[in-house]
């Protein structure tokens, strides 16, 4: 017996310095990296770390970022990405310690990372352990991941407040808990600087070729003044990024039988304020138009959002609703009684793609859009494969919305942004 409790006090002693070391290993490759960037908040943070990484890139920062999103992918200085490789495909906090040691390698200016912790305690420990960022970006909070970081949403900006550096710089495009926030940053010595959406003109939005917002915009180019980026510079970087494999996106097919359909995967809002948002945005661009069908995902690990796409079907107006994945019962039950006659219920984690496709276009008339939400996993995924495969409508657009489809094609001669003299910060600093 002695000799047993002899070998567990020698490999927990192994194991203890093991982990000393690899820990001093990590901070030596933290410090190796002047700036570190941690992108959190509930939606919009892939596009977020993708336009601050290409804003840095344009001012001639030497680069690295890696997101967690849709796909995940780390995105080398060149801007050239691969997929993150997760053992088993599991998503695991502790893969931030090969990212940054990867990074360290280019010997970078800054590292642009996306928070991937979701459990409060976890997302305190990515920023103190992990990553230690020395510029924070809490870009918003909305009803998402409750039984986690809630209840309600005061609980979520707290919790999400954990990843703020302390001594540093924390960015927010958030403005109805602001002073949830602005509280939190007290705590831990942390700047809150609140960027303004309106100051990014439509011009500038226009000179993207994929859909963001305004408030992401913003973010991102507070991040590139702090690190000495003017907007010119910062904003041609941002066009020049690649977008992500999950970006709002908006396609114009034909049917097998020739009918004319516009599609919008709007999968990566999974939230209801986020989804009705981008709804709202392409509805104003021309790039769908009504009549609407909407496509709702439902996953079983994701019940409550179900739920929650149901809820947001008397806003979007949609001539019908089609269910897929499971269960559909989730979503279908949150759909109020007047609206329940508009439900197509295709449900089923293993129906055939080719089916599903089959039903769902055989209901949509000429010129209608689809719009998919929810969660993309599963049927999602196989459905977006299927319709990849339909023949491209290219007919021209008669109707002067319809010209507004691709936000390229909003501004054919993209109007130069204004320049001006940024304020260099020095993210290290003393802010007292």
């Amino acid at each position: 017996m002695l000799f047993l409790y002899t070998v567990l006090v020698i490999c927990c002693a192994i194991v203890l310095v093991a982990g000393v070391v690899e820990q001093r290993r990590h901070f030596t490759n933290l410090d190796m990296i002047p700036t570190r960037v941690l992108i959190n908040g509930i939606r919009g943070k892939s596009s977020i770390t993708r336009l601050c990484a290409g804003a840095l890139r344009g001012g001639g920062l030497v680069t690295v970022a890696k997101t967690t999103g849709t796909a995940a992918r780390f995105i080398h200085p060149d801007a050239t990405e691969e997929p993150v490789y997760r053992k088993f495909g599991i998503a695991n906090v502790v893969e931030q310690i090969g990212i940054v040691r990867r990074a360290a390698a280019y010997r970078p200016h800054a590292l642009v990372i996306e928070c991937m912790a979701v459990m409060p305690a976890l997302q305190e420990v990515n920023q103190t352990k992990l990553i230690r960022s020395t510029i924070g970006v809490l870009c918003n909070v909305r009803e998402d991941h409750l039984a986690e970081m809630g209840p309600t949403l005061d609980d979520v900006a707290r919790s999400l407040s954990r990843s703020m550096p302390h001594g540093g710089i924390c960015v927010t495009a958030e403005r109805d808990r602001l002073h949830i926030l602005r509280e939190e940053a007290g705590k831990r010595d942390c700047r809150l600087i609140a960027v303004d959406p309106e100051t990014v003109t439509d011009a500038e939005l226009r000179g993207f070729s994929w859909f963001t917002f305004k408030e992401n915009v913003a973010i991102a180019l507070a991040v590139a003044e702090l690190l000495g980026v003017d907007r010119a510079t910062a904003l041609q970087g941002m066009y020049d990024a690649p977008p992500d494999p999950g970006v709002l996106s908006v396609e114009r097919y034909l049917t097998p039988d020739g009918k004319p359909f516009r599609f919008a995967n709007i999968f990566a809002a999974n939230d209801p304020e986020s989804t009705l948002m981008n709804v709202e945005q392409l509805l104003s661009l021309g790039a769908i138009e009504r009549p609407l069908h909407v496509l709702i995902n439902c996953r079983p690990d994701r019940v409550e959002r179900n739920g929650q796409m149901g809820e947001l079907i008397p806003r979007l107006e949609p001539e019908s609703v089609f269910l897929i994945g499971h269960p559909t019962k989730s979503a279908a039950d949150a759909i109020p009684a007047e609206w329940r006659s508009k439900i197509v219920d295709l449900g089923g984690d293993r129906r055939d793609p080719a089916e599903l496709e089959r039903e769902i276009l055989d209901r949509l008339g000429p010129g209608a859009s689809l719009i998919a939400i929810g969660n993309i996993h599963g049927q999602g995924e196989l459905l977006l494969e299927r319709l990849a495969e339909l023949p491209a409508d290219e007919t021209p657009q008669t109707s002067q919305t319809s010209q507004t489809q691709r936000p390229e094609e909003l501004s054919p001669q993209r109007e130069e942004p204004p320049v001006y003299v940024p304020t260099y910060i020095d993210p290290t600093g003393d802010f007292r």
